[in-house]
Parts: structure tokens; sequence; C-alpha cells
């Protein structure tokens, strides 16, 4: 049995995993999928001052609260930052990190380091009313649609689970000082339906524990949890 910790994006919440989750466990492995502060049951904690800092720490106290071992440490998007630093911080409790279609920092990185795109949206956010909230981006047009998703029902649900990012998480570097974390086995997955204008950083060719790395594909939008929940749990089952 294996111990999956599932962090979502920005904008959204560990909602955003029911429908992998099942598949999970039903093959007999334990999972957990929270929402990071200031998103789902925990919206109402919402503030400036929520950071990056404040969602790795989220993640790591739901690992030693839950006293949880040999973990599959799962960062989507956004969250490729926050699994980063929380490995760092917990190295000895993570058995692999897998990355969806997610951010992979270096040590001293922010968001905006690593997808300089990201930096658009700080900027409007410190511009803005508030100062702080960066909205969801808008819906495109298929076949981009929100996030990749595209279909009616599925974006319903979506919409629902989505509120603002604090600009905070997105300006906060990643700390990656300890090296017990660089022996962690990493694991790389990309949705192959991401819009242009999103390139992401190639991954190196030689993972930081020395091994060869492997790029795995989806042949889906970047919400794959959402529009191939299947394929996807198939994947995280599959990994070595």
């Amino acid at each position: 049995m294996s111990t999956y910790v599932l962090v979502h994006g920005a904008w959204h919440s560990g909602r955003c995993w029911e429908r992998v989750t099942p598949l999970l466990t039903a093959a007999g492995h334990r999972v957990s999928a929270p929402s990071l502060t200031g998103s789902g049951d925990r919206a109402h904690l919402l503030g400036p001052e929520v950071g990056l800092d404040t969602h790795v720490d989220d993640v790591v106290r739901t690992i030693l609260d839950g006293d949880l071992t040999d973990v599959v440490l799962v960062g989507h998007s956004y969250a490729g930052l926050v699994v980063s630093s929380a490995a760092n911080r917990v190295p000895d409790r993570i058995a692999r990190l897998v990355y969806l279609d997610a951010m992979v920092p270096l040590d001293g990185e922010s968001a905006a380091d690593v997808l300089p795109v990201t930096q658009d949206l700080i900027d409007l956010a410190l511009k803005s009313e508030s100062g702080w909230r960066v909205p969801p981006p808008p819906e495109m047009p298929p076949p981009a649609g929100l996030f990749g998703v595209t279909d009616p029902a599925d974006l319903a649900w979506l919409r629902s689970m989505l509120c603002d990012q604090p600009v905070r998480s997105l300006q906060q570097p990643v700390r990656l000082d300890d090296p017990a974390a660089a022996a962690i086995p990493r694991s790389y997955v990309h949705c192959t339906g991401v819009p242009t204008g999103f390139a992401r950083r190639p991954v190196p060719a030689i993972q930081p524990n020395g091994t060869p790395a492997r790029v795995r594909e989806l042949a889906t939008g970047h919400d794959a949890m959402i529009t191939t929940p299947d394929a996807l749990a198939r994947l995280l089952l599959t990994l070595d």
C-alpha cells in the first residue's frame, strides 16, 4: 500500500481530485487531498499574508499530523513549488515526487522565475484595488477552455471550486537546501493539450538523484484530474 498526497494548483481546491481519489483507494492505497489555506473549505482564511510558505506548512502538517510515510507527493501546476519545498522539509517521509503539469523549481526560485508569464499576474494583482488578489483566468474558446476543461458539466463543477489566489504565493521563493531531498525519485507528467504561451521549462535529462529523468504524457488539457481521471490514476499507479 502506498500513501498518495495530492496537492492542487492555484485557484483550485482539494475537491478537484474527487474523481481520482476513489480510483486510488480502490487499488488499495491511502489518499489525502487537502485544500490549501484560502481555498475550498479553508477559503475563509484567504488573505494577503497567505503565501507559498503557508501552503508548504499545510502539506507538511498533513503529512506529520497523519504520521504519513512512504508518501507519493503529487503537485499539480503551481503546487510543483509547494511539494518541492514540502519534500525539503520532510524528505525522510517522501517516497516519490510527482510533478503533474507542474512548475519544477530550483532553490530560491519563485513562480515567476519558473513560468515568467506569472509576473504579469503578479503585476496586475499589485495594481488592483485589493493589492493582493489574483483572480482565476478567463475561460477561452475550445480547445483551451478553462484549464483545458471544455465540457459544460465539468466547467460548472470546476467553477464551483475556484477562488482567488494570494499574490504572495507567487512571489515567495522555494527553499531546497536539504541534500536528502535531492535523493527522492521524481516523476514528470506533461499534459499535451496545454495552449500556446505557457511553454514549460525543459526537464533536465538527469534527476537530482543522478538517475535519468522520464517524462510521461497525458493527451488532455491542464486539469487532467477532471478531464481524464481514469488515465491519470492508472499512470500514478504505474510510475517508477
